[in-house]
């Protein structure tokens, strides 16, 4: 078996079945991936649970995941979206179904479709943000570069890179906060204002 060292070396392994490759994974990034998860739920056992799933996640579609940027990115945005299902759920347990608008139907919607239709909401605003600005935010949110590396990379200043990140940051409250609840806003926005804390 080859030598398991850098982020590419474990997806090479987790491709391969290798199991050591997961556990190198899950050594790498369990702390990182928790603290995220407890930020926002500030519960032990929840925040947990969600890093497990991330984990169990990637295991289970091994032969066919696919990393777009980096793996850290990755399993950032893997671990937002299970804090979202979670937040969801809370949300959908404290409101018992009842009749309801075509309006507000998501309000009472099952957690996971509420999850989906939030991320979808969040992508597609993303999508509309002009392009530079757009590619600044990405590589903030997602990718999880510091202003000073991506004003490096992209050859602009920091202080421009910081002005695309909060213009992103207005248009997707602009475009996500219309008709959207207090509770479901607020999961919202702290998915487009994180980001994880090297």
């Amino acid at each position: 078996m080859p030598i398991i060292e850098n982020d590419i070396d474990l997806l090479n392994g987790l491709r391969l079945d290798d199991e050591r490759a997961l556990a190198k994974l899950y050594d790498r990034y369990w702390v990182k991936l928790l603290a995220i998860a407890m930020n926002r739920l500030d519960h032990e056992m929840e925040a947990e649970e969600c890093v497990q799933d991330v984990f169990l996640g990637i295991w289970r579609n091994r032969s066919n995941l696919v990393i777009t940027h980096t793996l850290q990115g990755y399993l950032a945005v893997a671990i937002k979206n299970q804090v979202m299902n979670r937040l969801a759920k809370r949300y959908a347990k404290k409101h018992n179904p009842q009749p309801m608008s075509e309006t507000f139907a998501y309000e009472t919607a099952d957690s996971k479709l509420v999850t989906q239709d939030l991320k979808l909401a969040v992508d597609a605003a993303i999508a509309q943000l002009p392009e530079k600005c757009q590619l600044v935010y990405r590589m903030s949110r997602i990718e999880e570069k510091s202003n000073k590396t991506i004003a490096k990379e992209l050859n602009l200043s920091e202080k421009t890179v910081e002005g695309h990140i909060t213009k992103a940051i207005q248009n997707l409250r602009k475009r996500l906060s219309s008709g959207a609840p207090l509770v479901i806003w607020t999961i919202l926005e702290w998915y487009i204002n994180s980001k994880t804390k090297n």
